[in-house]
């Protein structure tokens, strides 16, 4: 299907310098520095309002920026139309000719082009393979399911051959069986094509499950770029560690001055040294993220951290149980296991013995 020849090209790399965004007195994006690399499938990561579709707007063109560049590969596209840039977005909404067929809302960009004939018929047989539609060539866009309207936008789009393709939370309308299939769908192409994608949700499951790094955004900020394992165990912020996943928040008190590992007190659990974000002086106080799967209950290993406590709820989730445990002095400590190694002795009112090790736990400090 994928020739060597496009297995072989080189993918567009994107950089974005200073890249900010304001309506009227409002900072939308607030100077974006940001690295992406050729064949990459990247992430914009956020909840609503957080300047990630902005971003991704000015990437297009359809967005006008107050300041900064936007590369592609070595070229400046800033002052480019949207209509010339080697980029296409997937929206949301997909926009399909409701009184075209599946062949022709997909070869509609190459005849604009004036492409041949025989050219668009093979492009277009081509790329509805590749998202698995083939056979639907003669259906209008009500005789399918919302997914598959999704494969033919997304088609659309790959058959004009852009070195880039942005990506606005295609998958936001779609039920959660969909999505997870588009998703599997949406890497598989990417592989194939070898295309860079940057796409923007604000679900971290889609975002973890197809990308090779997540740029987290808050309030217009890039906080965090990094693979999905490391935005998860060493988040570089507070609202980093609070947005990708459940976490337990443990005050602490640094003893002694430390950079990437530090003396810590835990009130009311202990002291020992923890790895995390930066210098820290002594005395600084700092917050300890403990993922609640990284709890042990009931353990008779030794631990660098344990604490006694009562099982003030526990929460059966199916193949997973959330238990809350009260400490004496009052913070409560989530523990999250698969439900098959609940202890027998773990019942709501029981006391209840937590523990994890040192390298279970990541400082911030902001």
């Amino acid at each position: 299907m994928t020739t060597t020849a496009d297995r072989d090209h080189n993918p567009a790399s994107l950089r974005l310098e200073d890249l900010a965004c304001a309506f009227g007195d409002h900072q939308v994006v607030k100077g974006i520095n940001l690295d992406i690399k050729g064949g990459e499938f990247f992430s914009l990561l956020g909840p609503s309002g957080c300047g990630k579709t902005t971003t991704l707007r000015m990437i297009a063109g359809l967005e006008q920026s107050t300041a900064g560049r936007i590369f592609v590969d070595d070229t400046e596209i800033q002052g480019v139309a949207p209509h010339k840039r080697p980029v296409h977005t997937v929206f949301q909404n997909y926009a399909l000719f409701p009184h075209l067929s599946v062949f022709e809302n997909v070869a509609f960009g190459l005849r604009e082009r004036k492409e041949n004939k025989h050219v668009i018929k093979e492009k277009v047989t081509r790329f509805l393979d590749l998202v698995e539609l083939g056979g639907k060539e003669a259906h209008r866009p009500r005789q399918l399911s919302g997914g598959m309207q999704q494969r033919v936008a997304l088609a659309r789009s790959l058959v004009l051959g852009p070195r880039v393709l942005l990506l606005d939370e295609p998958l936001g309308a779609l039920d959660l069986r969909m999505r997870r299939q588009m998703q599997v769908l949406l890497k598989s192409v990417q592989h194939e094509l070898g295309i860079t994608f940057v796409y923007v949700t604000h679900d971290q499951e889609e975002a973890f499950a197809m990308s090779d790094r997540v740029g987290l955004m808050h309030n217009g900020d890039l906080v965090q770029v990094a693979t999905p394992t490391d935005v998860y165990h060493q988040p570089t912020t507070r609202f980093a560690a609070g947005f990708v996943g459940a976490s337990n928040s443990l005050d602490a008190a640094v003893t002694g001055p430390g950079s990437g590992s530090y003396d810590v007190v835990i009130p009311g659990v202990g002291q020992g040294r923890v790895a995390g974000v930066g210098e820290v002086p002594a005395d600084k106080k700092v917050t300890l993220i403990l993922r609640p799967e990284m709890v042990a209950l009931q353990s008779e290993d030794d631990a660098d951290f344990r604490a006694e406590g009562i099982a003030a709820d526990i929460a059966f989730l199916g193949a997973r149980t959330s238990v809350r445990v009260e400490l004496a002095n009052g913070q409560v400590i989530t523990a999250d296991l698969a439900s098959r190694t609940l202890p027998p002795s773990v019942t709501v009112g029981a006391p209840c013995r937590v523990s994890w090790g040192r390298t279970d736990m990541w400082a911030v400090t902001r």
